[in-house]
């Protein structure tokens, strides 16, 4: 390399980088060709792209039939948003040239980039007949086939590559492989690669899948310990907060769950889903009126968020705040939200504050979604018999024990009924 080159290198890794670079800048003009495509692989290496573009650009006018200078301009003319002067650039390469099968990769890419995914796997499969050993290519067709949501033919593309190689272009082809199981839903598969990736390199995105994907796959304790790992690395990584607060939960660890949820909304104050985490565990915890603080700020950056809704109004049901229930679901309908239970809560609101022909239409008008429902039909049935309805009652029972054979007080009371009625 030429002598000049490594100073103005030298100058740059010391940190003087204005002067390595007005040094490369000052010798160009004079440099042979062979150095002037040196100094433009240090410029994209460097980021600098418009200045290799610049010089691989005149290089290519000079020497158009040097294959890999046309593919290294085409690179980066994909890197300046130039796709379409980048594929008439590839094109220019014979099916003859050794560098063809890298043209065909970059192809692909652009293809991949504009949406033409069958035309990019025809670009892949074309390459994959020119060097059907090569695993970059395997990995490319992987990520084509990842990107399109199919996994399982991306598994078998992946699953090929990392016979060869743990790294392509930068990317973790284990953590890739991880990933597309985990996808597709083979979480124990899955589980075994991502170990593999984060051995290699337990970056912050690899140790998520981990503990994530743990956690879909019932293993609570390995998602707390990969997800905690992950914490530790980088605790502004918000996404990990709510996996990691239901692990807790699943281990049955409440307060540890509150705790971490909590600390998830002092990283991401706008994640509904972590207010409503965190509600969850505090009524494990026993703090009703941290769960309803909560949840009212999880439904002040949502009005419609209908878990959230769901969570408060059985809350507000279990204090036998009626008038609350009416209250949020009146509030949350405003929205234009609306659900079937919405109708089974306010029935049982209003039969809580004896307002029971209002109760009467709720529950009449829940009946068509709940009628296979135990818990609706014996909470409407017992309002209709302290109605004094018992005939209405009585076919709502019956349903209930055959659900619920076993249900003895529901037969008692079907047999008191029968029984009354054949007196009458």
């Amino acid at each position: 390399m030429n002598t000049s080159i490594q100073e103005a290198i030298k100058l740059v890794e010391a940190g003087q980088t204005e002067s390595g670079l007005k040094k490369l800048a000052e010798i160009t003009p004079a440099l042979h060709d062979e150095d002037k495509a040196t100094i433009a692989q240090l410029y994209y290496e460097w980021g600098i792209v418009d200045r290799a573009i610049a010089i691989v650009s005149d290089l290519h006018e000079l020497y158009p039939e040097e294959s890999e200078l046309t593919c290294f301009y085409a690179e980066l003319l994909i890197e300046t948003d130039q796709e379409e002067e980048a594929l008439r650039v590839l094109e220019t390469i014979p099916e003859t040239d050794q560098a063809y099968a890298e043209s065909l990769l970059l192809m692909a890419d652009l293809y991949q980039m504009q949406g033409l995914f069958e035309v990019s796997e025809q670009k892949l499969l074309k390459a994959k007949s020119i060097l059907p050993d090569e695993p970059v290519i395997d990995f490319a067709l992987g990520e084509l086939y990842f990107a399109q949501g199919a996994y399982k033919k991306a598994v078998a593309q992946y699953k090929k590559a990392a016979g060869e190689k743990a790294v392509v272009g930068g990317v973790s082809v284990y953590q890739r492989l991880a990933e597309s199981l985990s996808s597709s839903g083979e979480f124990e598969e899955a589980l075994e690669w991502y170990e593999k990736a984060v051995r290699e390199n337990p970056e912050p995105n690899t140790l998520f899948g981990y503990g994530f994907t743990a956690l879909k796959a019932g293993y609570p304790k390995t998602a707390i310990k990969q997800l905690t790992e992950l914490q530790e690395l980088d605790p502004a990584y918000s996404s990990l907060y709510k996996p990691l607060a239901n692990s807790y939960e699943e281990e049955g660890l409440y307060e540890e769950a509150f705790e971490t949820a909590k600390e998830g909304i002092r990283v991401d104050e706008f994640n509904k889903e972590l207010y409503l985490s965190a509600a969850k565990a505090a009524l494990k915890t026993k703090r009703p009126a941290d769960a309803k603080d909560l949840l009212q700020e999880a439904l002040a950056l949502d009005p419609g968020y209908i878990e959230a809704v769901h969570t408060l109004l059985a809350l507000y049901l279990e204090e036998e705040d009626f008038e609350s229930i009416i209250d949020l679901v009146e509030d949350v309908r405003k929205y234009g939200e609306d659900d079937p239970k919405f109708t089974w809560f306010l029935a049982s609101a209003y039969a809580g504050i004896e307002e029971y022909e209002k109760a009467g239409r709720e529950f009449e008008a829940a009946f068509s979604n709940y009628r296979e429902d135990g818990d609706f039909l014996y909470e409407y049935a017992i309002f209709l018999l302290e109605e004094g309805k018992r005939k209405e009652a009585l076919p709502l029972l019956k349903k209930i024990v055959a659900l619920d054979p076993a249900n003895e007080e529901v037969h008692e009371m079907i047999f008191r009924i029968e029984d009354e009625n054949s007196f009458e």
